[in-house]
């Protein structure tokens, strides 16, 4: 049976998509596992090879043509399946590729020091303002957040480890140019500028690759609008899946 199978983004467990998933679930089997970074009982942090271990055998369950949905780090998770495995088609909401040398680099390194001195709201307010690049008053809020809720207190170390993952991965761009399901790009014209151009990087290595553009959404659309988000994810998945 054919399906679509999703790979949520950082700081979270899955949650932000529920929504999303039951509208695609309507048409598609989903399956939306929480990525093995992020469940509470995972042990030591995680490699992306670890996480693409644990995508690829998701989709061999699924038993059929797959239709991988990655968001945010969890697109670089699936960009490294897509390498791996062969899938029906690909919908990356913008990966946090590395076009240098590193993602987070120094910042990642002082996120962790302020965490481990237990000052979550500063871990966070680094990694807000230097990897995701939003503005400081944004960052000092969700960095507030973070530390104030605690769902998501819990999170912040996999944040950071998810992060040093990254980093750890390196710039794998031309390793990219071999994949060859059809990728639909998909970005929001209210995100981060640093997240469009790393998915110029990769539009220009992909063999089949097309752009889509969100008018008014940002980095979160899977949670601010569901319905956008399932309808452009339905449309490739009925030309990848038919």
């Amino acid at each position: 049976m054919s399906g679509i199978l999703v790979v949520h983004a950082g700081l979270d467990d899955g949650s932000l998509w529920r929504g999303t998933a039951e509208l695609l679930a309507a048409r598609y089997r989903v399956e939306a596992p929480v990525r093995l970074q992020y469940r509470p009982d995972r042990g030591p942090a995680r490699t992306i090879e670890d996480e693409v271990a644990e995508t690829l055998a998701a989709a061999e369950r699924m038993g059929g043509p797959v239709l991988l949905v990655g968001h945010s780090s969890g697109g670089v998770v699936a960009l490294e399946a897509l390498r791996a495995a062969p899938f029906a088609g690909a919908v990356l909401y913008e990966p946090p590729v590395i076009t240098g040398t590193t993602l987070g680099g120094d910042a990642t390194r002082r996120a962790q020091a302020a965490l481990a001195r237990g000052r979550t709201a500063r871990a966070m307010r680094i990694f807000f303002t230097e990897v995701i690049k939003i503005p400081a008053w944004q960052a000092w809020l969700g960095a507030l957040g973070v530390a104030l809720v605690p769902r998501l207190r819990a999170l912040a170390p996999r944040q950071l480890d998810d992060l040093a993952a990254l980093d750890a991965l390196g710039n794998r761009l031309d390793e990219y140019a071999g994949i060859q399901a059809p990728v639909v790009l998909l970005g929001g014209d209210q995100s981060p500028a640093h997240l469009g151009e790393r998915m110029d990087a990769l539009e220009q290595v992909l063999p089949d690759a097309t752009r889509v553009v969100m008018r008014g959404q940002g980095h979160t659309a899977n949670h601010r609008a569901p319905d956008q988000l399932a309808r452009i994810i339905l449309e490739h998945a009925d030309r990848v899946l038919a």
